[in-house]
């Protein structure tokens, strides 16, 4: 009898999915690339049949690699095989430990995102700019949010700037830095050779400063170079964010808004925001708009995206007056 074909990776994937259902697998492919969707899209759709069994090895692989994977973000890869092989034995254990790291690195730096901020601070205070972009780049948002609003002011802009600018670094410089920081941390860390930087991950920091440093940043980042800035502050709120505006910011919005761009940016809304546009406005205005959103047929997703970004520039200028808050983190966004 012929040996059974193992499968791929990417056909183990479209199993999981299949038997998750659709609901969550939509879940899943929020996370994907387009590309990742296409690939796994294809592979669902080549699936004949699914044998029972193996669709049962399949799911307790998941499970396995999930708890793995639960383990390592407690106390790192070491933590997770001491645990595993505890309940598992020692080659079950190295067997999940290698599906693991094999399609689920460890980012570096792992040890640094369970230490105090303030351990953090203290090391790369004194560092180079480049040094201190590295690390904050690596870190939880949250984390690097806090780091950065204590460094001094003269050297935050910097920073974000190079938070910004980093594109891939060198696994050996990465190596290098990581161990200084475990010697300093007393703590365990793994390497691997992501690419991380970049102006999402800046965005994802300033929105975690308070109000005061990041308009200390942008101010600086405007003088010298005002792209960057630009591009900075237009993915700081995005139109979907309009949900973590009070009542009385989104009716400011509404009023300074054009009603045909808010009718547009509401076009392919998510439900929730689309509601909280809603109960927002009167029961007559929230009846018009949606009957008129209904006539409007279909629309080119290019116009809906240059409405929102007119919409998100009017809630930002709204802020720059202080007609209304975004909120942040840091003390100064608390209304009392």
């Amino acid at each position: 009898m012929p040996k059974k074909q193992a499968l791929t990776g990417k056909q183990k994937a479209a199993i999981l999915l299949i038997s998750l259902g659709p609901d969550v697998s939509a879940q899943v492919y929020k996370h994907l690339t387009e590309e990742e969707i296409e690939k796994l899209t294809l592979e669902i759709s080549s699936v004949q049949k699914i044998d029972s069994r193996q669709k049962e090895e399949i799911l307790e692989q998941f499970h396995q690699i999930a708890l793995a994977q639960d383990y390592i973000t407690q106390g790192g890869v070491g933590y997770a095989k001491t645990v595993l092989e505890k309940a598992m034995g020692e080659q079950e254990a190295a067997n999940i430990i290698g599906r693991l790291t094999s399609s689920m690195q460890v980012r570096p730096f792992d040890f640094a995102r369970k230490a105090d901020p303030g351990q953090i601070l203290n090391f790369i205070q004194n560092e180079h700019p480049q040094t201190i972009a590295l690390v904050l780049s690596y870190l939880d948002s949250s984390q690097s949010a806090q780091v950065l609003s204590e460094l001094p002011q003269e050297i935050q802009a910097d920073i974000a700037k190079r938070i910004a600018l980093m594109e891939s670094t060198s696994p050996e410089i990465i190596s290098q830095v990581e161990q200084i920081l475990e010697r300093h941390l007393s703590s365990t860390g793994t390497q691997d050779y992501t690419q991380t930087g970049g102006i999402p991950a800046v965005v994802e920091v300033l929105n975690g400063v308070d109000r005061s440093t990041e308009r200390t940043i942008l101010d600086a980042l405007e003088i010298q170079d005002p792209d960057l800035a630009e591009e900075i502050k237009k993915r700081m709120f995005v139109f979907e964010d309009i949900v973590t505006l009070d009542n009385r910011a989104i009716q400011r919005v509404i009023r300074e808004v054009e009603n045909d761009d808010l009718r547009l940016s509401l076009k392919v809304a998510s439900e929730e925001v689309k509601e909280i546009v809603f109960n927002n406005m009167s029961q007559r205005m929230a009846e018009t708009f949606q009957e008129e959103m209904e006539f409007m047929g279909p629309v080119r997703l290019k116009d809906v995206e240059e409405a929102q970004t007119r919409t998100v520039a009017v809630i930002r200028q709204l802020e720059e007056v202080g007609e209304i808050v975004i909120a942040r983190g840091g003390g100064d966004d608390i209304i009392v």
